[in-house]
């Protein structure tokens, strides 16, 4: 599996884009980000938001971001993205992307890790 640039920078377009909707409290917008099956999980952009908000502050709203160069995890096309919370803890988020049959990316789940965290 190789990731070519064009694809991790239309990655990075796509969490960026996302992020950017959460920092304007825009469900519909960040909703649009999440892969199929995430949007049949959550079932409404309004209970994906929630959930963002409750579980993942650091995403909700980030002090800062900075990312990492796109790696596999266990056959998942991942972003690491290193978050300041809102508090001011380093956190590690993990997107798993899946790319569509149109070629676009959406973000299929996010994990967050501490920093000292080994990505391998």
């Amino acid at each position: 599996m190789e990731i070519h640039d064009t694809d991790a920078i239309a990655i990075r377009s796509v969490i960026e884009s996302q992020l950017a909707a959460f920092q304007q409290d825009d469900a519909q917008t960040a909703f649009t980000f999440a892969s199929p099956g995430i949007q049949e999980q959550f079932q409404s952009p309004e209970n994906f938001l929630r959930m963002v908000m409750l579980n993942y502050p650091a995403v909700y709203r980030p002090r800062s971001v900075m990312f990492e160069k796109v790696t596999i995890i266990q056959d998942n096309i991942t972003q690491p993205v290193l978050l300041l919370s809102p508090h001011g803890m380093p956190l590690r988020a993990l997107y798993f992307m899946e790319q569509q049959r149109d070629d676009t990316w959406k973000i299929n789940g996010c994990i967050l890790v501490s920093v000292e965290a080994e990505i391998t």
